[in-house]
């Protein structure tokens, strides 16, 4: 922010690192008072609820955090994404500088390419790739299909196209020991990339380099490039309703799951939650063997 690396989300040592002392201290106080330490407050709550030197931080917050950054990784303004999109980086009251607040906080020991790979080694799954099941739909026997694929395509689009944005990953290697201090660094300015990952914060490795990744939001445009992220808008939320009555009509015969298939957006530990959820409810539940 503005040429300063600031701890996000915004919390209390974000004060002090874009703001005198004096000033910041003087916030930091109102925050106290007003929400208490330890509250999380979504920034359009802050922008709504606040005024005067509150309301005048909320608007800068607004500003430097959220606004440029929602535009190039949305494409939309703050206030044309749902409230769970503002609500997943709120302002927190408190020095703790993690993104993630959990208790536990893991990756697999091996990394998830091995974990999938050690999913899909049974005699009993084949892999295909790059096969559209209808290719093959008529050659397989089943009592149930998992789609994690978009919702909107295995109906063939009947209530038209879910919106989706895609991304473009760069991979680049440094021959230095550590490429930038944390794992990742958001930018919500005018380049044109959101944020630049470096793993090895986060596996613990140890090499001569290192490789980075930097992330570049697009459009999704179909058969171009990749669906990853669903917009959370109410238009498109009645729509996706839309196809969950067709998919309901299925009698679970097709079972959805996934940030394509719920259209909605899975951290991991969600989506392992959510499949985990499908599981208990459709095969020990009973009603598939």
């Amino acid at each position: 922010m503005d040429g300063k690396k600031v701890p996000v989300p915004f919390n209390l040592n974000s004060l002090h690192a874009v703001f005198t002392p004096k000033y910041a201290s003087k916030l930091e106080e109102l925050l106290l008072k007003h929400y208490g330490f330890g509250s999380k407050v979504p920034i359009l709550k802050l922008r709504r609820e606040t005024s005067g030197e509150l309301r005048s931080l909320a608007e800068y917050v607004y500003e430097k955090v959220f606004y440029a950054y929602s535009l190039k990784q949305w494409g939309l303004t703050p206030e044309e994404l749902g409230p769970s999109v503002t609500g997943r980086v709120p302002v927190h009251i408190s020095r703790d500088d993690c993104y993630f607040q959990d208790r536990y906080q893991a990756i697999p020991r091996h990394g998830y390419t091995q974990m999938l790979q050690r999913m899909a080694n049974h005699p009993n799954i084949k892999v295909l790739l790059d096969t559209d099941y209808r290719e093959i739909e008529g050659e397989v026997v089943f009592d149930g299909m998992v789609c994690t694929g978009p919702i909107a395509e295995f109906f063939d689009y009947m209530y038209g196209e879910l919106p989706y944005r895609s991304l473009q990953f760069e991979f680049s290697y440094h021959p230095v020991g550590t490429y930038q201090e944390v794992a990742q660094v958001n930018y919500p300015d005018e380049r044109p990339y959101t944020r630049i990952t470096e793993y090895k914060h986060i596996t613990g490795q140890r090499a001569r380099g290192t490789t980075v990744c930097t992330e570049y939001p697009l459009a999704y445009r179909r058969g171009q490039n990749l669906p990853y992220y669903p917009i959370p808008q109410e238009e498109n939320r009645k729509r996706y309703n839309l196809y969950l009555l067709e998919a309901k009509s299925l009698n679970n015969k097709v079972l959805f799951a996934g940030r394509l298939a719920d259209y909605k957006y899975y951290n991991m530990d969600q989506a392992v939650a959510r499949a985990l959820g499908v599981f208990e409810k459709q095969v020990a539940g009973g009603k598939r063997s």
